[in-house]
Parts: C-alpha cells; structure tokens; sequence
C-alpha cells in the first residue's frame, strides 16, 4: 500500500469523526476525547488544529483513500506526536510509514509520545520509528472510564 500525508481537507473530516467513533479503537487509544460522539466539539477541535501555525497535522492516505491522520503539537521542548489509523488498516505497517513520513517532515528533537501501557501495537509503531521508553504515568482515560498506565516514549535524534 502507497502511505502518504497531505494537509487536512474538509472532505477527510466525515471519515475522520467516523473513525473516532470506532468503539474497539477508542479503547485501545484509551486517552480520548470524553464524548467523541458530541460533533460540534470535533468540528472545533479540528478547526483548532487545522488553523494553528504550531501545530502539523496531516491526513495518511492509503492507496490516496482517508486511513487516518498524524500530528505534532505542542511547545517547543515537550511537542508531542499523536496518530491515529482506522482499525480496518491496522497491521499493515500504515502507522509506522505515516509517522515515519511525518518525522521526516517535522525536523524538531526532541519529540515525546504517549501510550497506554498495555497498547503493545503502538508502543511498537513508536519504537520502529526510534522512540524510547523514557518514563511512566497514570493518567484518566476517557474511553475506558477509569486511569491508566501510560508510557513516555522520547525521540531524540
């Protein structure tokens, strides 16, 4: 499968919400949105992103079809990656190739990313990408209603 990014266009925003709202996907994301369901927040949550000079966020297309989306957000010294690919595709290595792209694309070290403990699949997708573990956290996971253990991966090179 070709994986690329491109800038989000409003045409990607229905497959995005649609991919959200994925029960199996929100639980394994863990930390999520509180009720990624309420449209109106996603649409400004989007907005927010799409129209913040510090923020890089891109749709991942598959075979040029929507599959997911990757970022960098945050200040400088503590940006944080995040990504997120439609459970349809996961186990294909498109996390791995669009977060790959998307670190090509942002130059900036170092980079942070956070993982629920027990999401072995990302931590995978992060450590394939030169990330390592660099700390632990307990933080409140919307989508499975209770605090989880997270890891903090750091990139540095």
């Amino acid at each position: 499968m070709d994986i690329a990014l491109r800038p989000v266009h409003d045409s990607d925003l229905p497959v995005l919400y649609r991919q959200l709202n994925d029960p199996e996907a929100l639980r394994m994301a863990a930390f999520t949105p509180e009720d990624p369901a309420d449209r109106d927040r996603f649409d400004a949550h989007w907005a927010h992103l799409r129209s913040s000079p510090g923020i890089v966020v891109r749709t991942v297309l598959g075979d040029g079809d929507v599959v997911g989306h990757a970022s960098v957000y945050g200040e400088a010294g503590e940006r944080e990656v995040t990504y997120w690919v439609d459970r349809a595709h996961w186990g294909k290595g498109i996390a791995t190739a669009a977060l790959r792209a998307l670190l090509a694309e942002v130059g900036e070290r170092p980079l942070y990313a956070r993982v629920a403990a027990d999401n072995a699949a990302s931590r995978r997708v992060l450590e394939r990408c030169g990330f390592e573990v660099s700390g632990r956290a307990a933080a409140y996971a919307p989508a499975r209603g209770a605090e989880v253990d997270e890891l903090v991966l750091a990139l540095d090179r």
